[in-house]
């Protein structure tokens, strides 16, 4: 039986986003006779506790937790938690917020901030590294896998897969959870100095060109990449494995409630949820009768934002918000929605890059709205047939889409604006697994990647090459 070590900070029970790319992965894995043990981060320090996915993880996977201990972050977490405490019990948390908001904490918080930016390398789970190595070089020993697969972010997995190689000379696969020194979407990155910037150029470079193998998720992100790293990439050596989901697509029935009912599940921060409110404002204004037959439920992280922006422009009404819940109840709410709805994210450098909610919506069965910009998320839409998408940036457009759905709801028309099971079938997790295990036995990619056959993001167009990157860490 072939085996494989998985560095994957991020795994069951954690319940945010990032955990379902490396579960999937050591299920299919599983079940084409591979032999899988992750190297994670260790239980009680999850960003979103879910412990009914650990029933996901094959009972064969052997599951290594590892502490990141940094008692520096740990303060942290503890003051956001207590202020997250007060937010709930307080009678009037807007005053909280807004004392939050004041230029002294403020000031203080970016002081920190910036700090943390210049300190830790090269990322914020770098404390993460010497224990997660001596884990996986103790697995990799007792039971020498045949490759090493390595998901990030944070990157710091990624130089804990690089000193197994180093030491061991067990081939390693790098696959791109996100994009790592082309995009720049948080105030870490955005902090970061100059010379940690040319550090993570030299530092990858070194990582692909000793890499047995490199997944991204869509060509143009492997474009960008080859552009952005002249010579460090061979085309043999590039798989595209986009995100997908797992099993057969829900079957469809339109629940029979009072109220058009529309979902967005996730984390709410990033997304531009500004202007969709906007666009209820719209509805409401031009066709009233369609806006009270609407319910918009949000769920998720930052969805207190949500809640004082829509009683701000008076459709609190229509606005429906939830914290966090399970899987489990997620896929509920999902079944008693009649469409869910995708938001394009908050502009940044290589913005276009990000998405991976949609892959959930197409399993789920249920009518897709997508709010967005030109994205790769707006590309899998429009390929899977799905016609229901309007521009994030415009409001008027995204009322008019809304009551269109509603007019399509309230004559049982929604059957009609499913995605194509057919096209949709390319995303599942079964057709997906022969790519992963080519790059895990070091054989050519099912599809070679032609360089020059895609077009980079906007965003990213003049930011790529020497010139791009030298003015970006000056």
């Amino acid at each position: 039986m072939k085996s494989v070590v998985m560095i994957a900070y991020y795994f069951p029970p954690d319940g945010g986003a990032a955990v379902y790319r490396p579960l999937r992965f050591v299920r299919r894995l599983s079940k084409m006779g591979w032999h899988s043990t992750v190297i994670t981060k260790s239980d009680g320090n999850h960003e979103r506790f879910d412990p009914h996915l650990m029933d996901a993880v094959p009972t064969e996977t052997k599951v290594v937790r590892v502490a990141d201990i940094d008692p520096w972050r740990s303060i942290q977490a503890r003051r956001a938690a207590r202020f997250e405490e007060r937010i709930k019990a307080a009678e009037t948390p807007a005053r909280l917020h807004a004392a939050h908001q004041r230029p002294a904490r403020s000031f203080l918080r970016g002081v920190v901030r910036r700090a943390e930016a210049w300190l830790y390398y090269p990322d914020l789970a770098r404390f993460w590294i010497r224990p997660a190595t001596r884990a996986a070089l103790e697995t990799c020993r007792q039971h020498r896998p045949d490759a090493v697969l390595v998901t990030g972010g944070p990157w710091s997995s990624f130089l804990v897969a690089y000193r197994i190689f180093q030491r061991l000379g067990i081939p390693y696969v790098l696959d791109f959870r996100d994009s790592w020194t082309l995009t720049c979407n948080e105030d870490f990155e955005m902090l970061r100095p100059g010379w940690a910037r040319l550090k993570d150029r030299r530092l990858l470079s070194k990582l692909f060109r000793d890499a047995q193998a490199i997944v991204f998720r869509y060509e143009s992100e492997a474009e960008c990449y080859w552009n952005a790293y002249p010579g460090a990439l061979q085309k043999a050596k590039i798989h595209i494995i986009s995100n997908g989901y797992e099993g057969p697509i829900e079957p469809f029935e339109a629940a029979a409630t009072d109220k058009c009912t529309l979902l967005y599940a996730g984390t709410v921060g990033p997304y531009r949820f500004e202007t969709f409110l906007d666009a209820l404002s719209i509805l409401q204004r031009t066709a009233p009768d369609a806006a009270r037959q609407l319910r918009v439920r949000f769920v998720g992280e930052g969805v207190d934002s949500v809640a004082r922006e829509a009683a701000s422009r008076g459709v609190n009404e229509i606005v429906e918000t939830m914290r966090p819940v399970t899987s489990r109840d997620v896929a509920r709410l999902q079944r008693d929605a009649h469409g869910l709805f995708l938001l394009g994210v908050k502009a940044y450098q290589g913005y276009e890059l990000c998405g991976s909610k949609v892959f959930g919506y197409l399993k789920a069965g249920r009518p897709i709205l997508g709010i967005l910009p030109a994205d790769e998320s707006r590309k899998v839409l429009e390929g899977v047939g799905v016609t229901t998408i309007a521009s994030i940036e415009s409001p008027a457009e995204i009322a008019e889409l809304l009551r269109d759905f509603v007019a399509a709801w309230s004559s049982n028309r929604l059957a009609a604006l499913l995605p194509d099971p057919s096209r949709c079938a390319q995303y599942e997790a079964a057709n997906q697994t022969e790519a992963l295990v080519r790059a895990l036995e070091g054989r050519p990619p099912l599809a070679c990647f032609v360089p020059g056959s895609v077009e980079m993001p906007d965003s990213l167009k003049g930011k790529i090459g020497y010139r791009g990157w030298l003015s970006a860490a000056q």
